[in-house]
């Protein structure tokens, strides 16, 4: 959380004064830091609107714009003839400056080679260099991400080591690895595979890599078909095991295909500070190369795929007449227009909603997800898509890391309490729960006792001197309950000066989440989404917790009205020997003398104890003395 002082706050009001008087006409913004040097560089339709947004409330904004905003010292601004000019001018200077607020990415992208290394035991690797050290490079190769995988499949497949053990001198040294033992490796470090057999596996590894898997398998059977006519069992029964491989392989590798010959395929993620980007790449209608992004950007998807889409095709060759994107984007005709020009022909940016584009971008969402999920080492890929897809059904400004649920459970008005369980990444928190007796609210009213769980957590919010527990924001609440829920404590949280989204989960008949409930209506929730597991995992979990703490209010109390029916025994005396003797069981199998030794009691009380639980004999265990 960027904290300004007052000196600092009076520069940004200085600032939105200066920027109030820019023109609304189309150019860049370039802001400077107090050295002087280029932070962010951004582009506008209106310099005048766009500008002056930076330096008005902070709630406005994120977290990354807040910080970029407390370090501008000062701007300044070029002109444009149109918002088109602007882009080019934006891209050019960003790929000069590389300014620290913006979004930026390395052409890295290069070919890739083969790498067989020199020798009696060569070793198969991908590299993107090619050294004069004696090694044979097979390329080049324009997807890295094909041939790293196929150069890893290939290794297993014909169980080539893929260790840092040099051969021969570390035959014998210390016990083959894991992957001997998992039947990926051959260990040729035990000193058992000889070299005429090693060398054979990695020119069959090579023809696997350039003809493929059916080539491959047509190749092998011949050769073990000519191996068991010469009855040499035990290479046919190798080779067998090597087809096997392949075919399961082929097996598992899911083929993605489109119908659209030639198109990029585009989806983010957001995760805090985080945003990941994922690229699927077709060509002939097949996928033949993915790439991964992690970047640190803002809250905002439009403007993050506006941002990476100028820089990713500002280092790219190839451009697809269809760029297919997972949401709108800033700026899209502008953009389209820009990629046309570059590509010489007509690139459409589309936005599918149906069908099979639809499907491949929800299968570019998930591994964007994974990677995201990789990169943080925070949930998995499953629960940082459900966070995200929670984030875009509800239109909120930021991934809902940390989710606050409340549920009121009663019996006709009786034992009223309230449960709250916390998720954090999408997974249930447990130290973070809490429960609360209904205080103020006599009867059955739901809403009332809402609203006095809601007060009393945010009224320790207030006070709290630690961002841990109660001193923490949540970044989503969701109640149990209907739009009558969010209609009773939005207001109330606005009287507090909280900026929460609030949200009920509505159930249907038969007790199932149905939607999520807004104030004024209700959002449906698609059962096969990740948002909806989630969302119902989070409804049962304090549906749970609060009707279990009810439960042991209820039985409680049951209890104490059992104590406080016999003679002399009030509220306090039954506590008290509830805390001494822990249950009703054990008070009646007390003697008066035990009972009499309570803290609160006297001999009289403790008779009458003693008698209520045996009433046929209650002179007999009142002690020796009795």
């Amino acid at each position: 959380m960027v904290l300004l002082t007052e000196e600092k706050k009076q520069h940004i009001r200085e600032l939105r004064r200066k920027a109030m008087k820019l023109p609304l006409h189309p150019g860049v913004y370039i802001m400077h830091d107090k050295d002087g040097t280029i932070i962010y560089i951004g582009k506008a339709k209106a310099l005048k609107n766009r500008v002056s947004q930076y330096f008005g409330s902070e709630k406005n904004h994120d977290e990354k714009v807040r910080r970029m905003v407390s370090n501008v010292e000062y701007f300044e601004y070029i002109l444009t003839d149109s918002e088109f000019e602007a882009l080019i001018l934006e891209s050019s200077l960003i790929k000069q400056h590389q300014p620290k607020y913006n979004i930026l990415l390395k052409d890295d992208k290069g070919y890739s080679y083969i790498k067989v290394t020199a020798g009696d035991w060569p070793r198969i690797s991908e590299t993107k260099q090619v050294l004069d050290d004696g090694a044979k490079y097979i390329g080049p190769y324009l997807s890295a991400w094909t041939i790293k995988d196929t150069v890893e499949e290939a290794r297993k497949i014909f169980r080539l080591p893929s260790c840092s053990r040099k051969f021969p001198q570390d035959f014998g040294k210390g016990r083959p690895c894991l992957n001997y033992y998992i039947k990926q490796c051959s260990a040729p470090c035990r000193g058992n595979v000889s070299r005429e057999e090693y060398q054979e596996a990695v020119q069959e590894a090579l023809d696997f890599i350039r003809g493929g898997a059916s080539d491959s398998v047509r190749a092998l059977t011949a050769k073990m078909n000519e191996a068991a006519e010469n009855m040499e069992f035990e290479l046919a029964a190798r080779i067998r095991d090597r087809i096997a491989a392949i075919n399961k392989l082929k097996e598992r590798q899911k083929v993605v295909a489109s119908r659209v010959p030639e198109q990029d395929v585009f989806a983010l993620v957001l995760g805090g500070e985080k945003v990941s980007v994922q690229v699927f790449r077709f060509s002939g209608g097949r996928l033949y190369d993915r790439e991964s992004f992690i970047l640190n950007g803002d809250s905002d998807p439009e403007q993050i795929r506006s941002e990476f889409l100028t820089q990713y095709y500002a280092i790219r060759d190839r451009i697809p007449p269809v760029v297919t994107l997972d949401g709108p984007v800033n700026d899209g005709e502008v953009i389209a227009e820009w990629l046309t020009r570059r590509a010489g022909r007509r690139v459409k940016l589309h936005v599918p909603q149906k069908g099979e584009q639809k499907q491949l971008v929800e299968m570019c969402r998930t591994n964007a997800a994974e990677a995201l999920a990789q990169a943080t080492g925070r949930t998995t890929g499953r629960e940082t898509s459900a966070l995200d897809e929670l984030r875009k059904l509800l239109n909120l400004q930021k991934t809902p890391e940390y989710i606050e649920s409340y549920d009121i459970s009663n019996l006709a008005g009786g034992e009223n309490v309230a449960g709250m369980v916390v998720f954090e990444n999408g997974r249930p928190l447990k130290s973070a729960y809490r429960r609360f007796k209904i205080k103020t609210v006599q009867g059955q009213d739901d809403y009332g006792s809402m609203r006095e769980v809601i007060a009393r957590r945010f009224a320790e919010y207030r006070g709290a001197a630690s961002a841990e527990g109660f001193g923490r924001l949540p970044d989503l609440i969701l109640l149990d309950g209907g739009k009558g829920h969010v209609a009773a404590v939005r207001p109330l949280l606005r009287e507090m000066g909280v900026d929460v989204p609030v949200y009920g989960m509505v159930k249907d008949d038969k007790h199932r989440t149905r939607a999520i409930a807004e104030d004024g209506g209700e959002i449906a929730i698609n059962s096969n989404r990740t948002a909806f597991t989630l969302v119902s995992t989070i409804q049962d979990e304090v549906h749970r917790f609060a009707i279990g703490y009810h439960r042991q209010q209820r039985k409680k109390n049951t209890i104490s009205t059992t104590l406080t029916g016999i003679p002399g025994i009030g509220e306090t005396r039954a506590r008290a020997l509830m805390k001494h003797f822990r249950t009703v069981r054990a008070v009646s199998e007390a003697t008066v003398e035990m009972l009499e030794e309570t803290p609160g009691m006297n001999a009289p009380a403790a008779r009458a104890v003693y008698a209520y639980f045996h009433p046929a004999g209650a002179e007999a265990g009142q002690g020796p003395e009795s």
